[in-house]
Order: C-alpha cells, then structure tokens, then sequence
C-alpha cells in the first residue's frame, strides 16, 4: 500500500499522541517511519485522496500536531510515497538537505501576503500622479471630450501607468516587509495579484510582521493587502531565491 507523507522531522522527536488520526474515511492512524538521524510523519494513504475539507484539516492537525514538540518540515496536500521504504530511501538520500531545513526552520512560521488595486483609488492616484495622463485628461476636457483617438490614447496611457504601478507596488511592498522576515518567497504570478509573497518569519517576531502589513495598509490605502497565517513553512522545505542552499563541495 502506497505511504501518505506529512513532514519530515528529526530522529529524536517525541512520539506522537496516542491513536492520532489522519487523512482518510475511515481515518487512517499516523505513524513514524526512522532512518538515520531523521523520521517522516506517515499514513497508509487511501485511495482516491481529494482534498475535501476533512482530509485538508486532518493534514494540517498532524503537522500542528507533530510541529508544537519540535521543528516539522511540512509536506503539501497529497504527498504520497509508493511505499514505507521508499520513503526511508528518500530520508537516507536527502539526509542533509533536510537536517539544514529542518534548523533553517526551527521556530519559524509562514505568512502569505497578497495584494491587489483597489480599481478607483488606483486611477485617482494615477490622476494625480502622472503629468501625462492629467494633460491628456484635460485636453480632451476641453475639446468636449474629445475624438475616439483622443479617447482611446489616453485609455491606453492609463492602463500603462496602473501596470506601471502595479510593478513598483509589488517591489514597494517586498521592500517594506523583507527586513522583519527571515526569508521571501514569491508565489506564481496569477491574475487578480499584483503580489503573492511568502514570508518567512521567527514565530517570535510575528507581531512585528503583522505590524509591519498594517504599515502597508496605511500607507498605500490604493492597496488591498490580504493576510494568511501563521502556517506550516510550507514555501521553505526547498530553499528559495532568496535563501540559497548551502554547497557542499
């Protein structure tokens, strides 16, 4: 039977809670697989595994779970291994990887942020800001709005500058909140987002993070900045752009 993967964590972790369930209907009982210095979270994993809301809380339980003993490499939705020895084959082949991991994430959790325009406020500051779109704006004004030519020239200089905005935003807002994280990572971009930033962030230092969004928020009122988090380091189990892996020569 194939093997369900939580996370990834050390040897020497505490065992887990008696009788500690996972994903699965029935559920199915969690257990450790160990090799070396280092032990993966596992379940037999059932068929056909979709990510209903129950199986997606049971993962996120085990790895809460398993990450309040100790540090926890967390493992995505639906990681699933063809067997136990598979899985210990993978532990004994990335043993270091995963032992630097594992102390580049001790103590740490991950923050999404992810933003967009708020479409009116970023035209009024597009207005105001750009010389070019107000003497377009107040040519046509004054040609009782203008031909279509007109017309459509300054639509297009408007859609430049929001991009152009959108661009600057994107950098303005890593910018503000690189220096209280540890390490960035940035998410695919996708449409509706002008940013989608993974932080990476000392569990301690939390508070300063989340002050350092509402900064933000005040700051650019023509942003719409959403917050996600505290969660598993999911973004990090791989080093990012930002964080580069260590080279063993």
């Amino acid at each position: 039977m194939s093997t369900y993967v939580y996370g990834i964590t050390t040897g020497s972790h505490p065992s887990l809670p008696d009788g500690m369930e996972g994903v699965g209907e029935p559920a199915r009982q969690v257990r450790i697989i160990k090799e070396g210095d280092l032990a993966a979270v596992v379940s037999d994993a059932p068929e056909g595994l979709r990510p209903k809301r129950r199986d997606l809380l049971a993962h996120q339980n085990v790895l809460a779970e398993t990450g309040a003993a100790a540090s926890v490499l967390p493992m995505r939705f639906g990681s699933v291994s063809p067997d136990d020895a598979a899985v210990a084959g993978v532990l004994a082949e990335r043993a270091d990887h995963f032992k630097e991991r594992l102390e580049a994430l001790a103590g740490k959790v991950e923050y999404n942020v992810k933003a967009t325009h708020d479409e009116e406020a970023v035209l009024h500051r597009v207005m105001s800001e750009n010389p070019e779109v107000r003497a377009l704006t107040e040519a046509n004004r004054k040609a009782g709005g203008g031909s279509y030519d007109d017309k459509l020239r300054l639509g297009e200089v408007v859609v430049a500058a929001v991009q152009h905005r959108e661009v600057e935003d994107a950098a303005e807002l890593q910018r503000a909140l690189e220096p209280v994280a540890a390490a960035i990572s940035v998410g695919p971009e996708s449409t509706g987002w002008l940013a989608n930033v993974s932080f990476l962030v000392e569990r301690a230092s939390a508070e300063d993070f989340i002050a350092a969004v509402e900064e933000v928020r005040k700051g650019q009122p023509h942003l719409e900045v959403r917050l996600h988090g505290p969660l598993p380091p999911y973004s990090f189990v791989e080093p990012g752009p930002s964080e580069p892996a260590e080279t063993h020569h």
